[in-house]
């Protein structure tokens, strides 16, 4: 594994399906120590609090470590268990329930997402101009439900020409947590501001997974949180996955940390959007943000996606997941190195370009909060 993958993290889930290992005796103990004392050597030196990481190979958990602290000031050590906030991972899976309609004849991903939210029918994007300033001028065309998934909606988190539109619409940071409104409203505001794109002009990443989620909201006729659970948590046996914490489990819940300039691991000020840890445990419990909203761990995520890893079964058939899994960008530049972008996926498709160990075919992502995955389809 390369040393800086696990330098970044912070507060850290890894959950590896399927890593390179030897065919003969199906998992190299010697590999494993290496990870052993990559993870004990980035405590030691503080820079991460803690980390849980779970590799599976054939379809069997290999190795599940925790190292660390799960709350530092605490002295809490980090337990396999750890509950962790996912952030953009909740993306693959509220993605994964949009196919599902499909498949249920619910939805199309070709229809507009103006046939289930009506204020995307017509939408409006800023064009920056050269003084800083911008022009808004009507979308050349309706976002569909597929420029979501991929992100090519010009949906961005409200970081773009008309920043303080967004600003002033209360949009300002992914984070939702607090807020005391069902995310259909958020996202009907989201729907009257300026775009940062024309849909199907470029990749644009934002809150394009949260639109999809009052999307499966509308389509299924059920809030997102009681969707999820009844159509893929519960089939996965998922038990620790949701979208707030029941109280009962909150000292499993990992402390999120910020770094200072200087290096030093802190608890974020309370105006950053890290520091709203504790809305997930005594929130409002009415915003169930599809884009970053969700709490998990790594078991209940592998989980997740092995079933991915494994054709789908028993929540979604092989042919979506290929599709979810493949490349969807087609002509518009893609931003990855050695890959694209899919249905709720980052995608493989030149390891040499990409310049890291992997295969064609490999899908992956991770969180803000420095949560990531990868899946090896073809070494698994």
């Amino acid at each position: 594994m390369p040393r800086n993958r696990i330098a970044q993290y912070r507060v850290s889930l890894i959950a590896l399906c399927a890593l390179a290992l030897p065919a003969l005796a199906g998992v190299s103990s010697e590999r494993l120590a290496r990870v052993d004392e990559f993870l004990d050597t980035y405590v030691d030196e503080q820079k991460i609090p803690g980390a849980v990481l779970q590799i599976t190979h054939d379809g069997r958990t290999v190795y599940h470590r925790a190292a660390g602290f799960r709350d530092r000031e605490a002295k809490a050590p980090m337990q396999p268990d750890t509950v962790f906030r996912i952030a953009s991972m909740s993306k693959a899976v509220v993605s994964t329930a949009v196919l599902m309609l499909q498949e249920r004849g619910a939805l199309l991903v070709t229809q507009p997402a103006g046939d289930f939210l009506p204020e995307y029918a017509a939408t409006r994007v800023a064009i920056a101009g050269d003084d800083r300033g911008y022009e808004v001028v009507d979308a050349a065309r309706p976002i569909t439900i597929r420029d979501l998934l991929t992100h090519t909606a010009g949906v961005g988190y409200g970081d773009g020409p008309a920043a303080e539109q967004w600003q002033a619409a209360g949009i300002q940071h992914w984070y939702f947590g607090h807020r005391d409104e069902p995310i259909r409203e958020t996202v009907r505001r989201i729907g009257g501001l300026p775009m940062d794109a024309h849909p199907g002009e470029r990749w644009v990443y934002g809150y394009n997974t949260d639109i999809l989620g009052a999307i499966v909201e509308v389509a299924s006729g059920t809030p997102l949180d009681r969707y999820l659970e009844a159509e893929i948590f519960a089939p996965l046996g998922m038990t620790d996955t949701s979208f707030y914490l029941p109280p009962a489990k909150a000292d499993r819940l990992a402390v999120v940390y910020s770094r200072t300039p200087e290096g030093d691991l802190v608890l974020p000020d309370a105006s950053t959007p890290f520091h709203g840890q504790g809305h997930y445990v005594a929130g409002p419990r009415r915003s169930f943000s599809g884009g970053a909203g969700l709490l998990s761990t790594t078991a209940d995520y592998t989980r997740f996606l092995e079933a991915i890893r494994n054709g789908g079964g028993p929540i979604l058939s092989r042919k979506s997941v290929e599709l979810m899994t493949t490349d969807n960008l087609g002509d518009i530049a893609s931003t990855f190195p050695g890959g694209g972008f899919g249905l709720g996926f980052g995608t493989v498709s030149n390891p040499g370009s990409r310049g890291l160990p992997g295969t064609v075919g490999e899908f992956y992502w991770g969180g803000a909060y420095h949560t990531s995955y990868w899946v090896d389809p073809v070494e698994s």
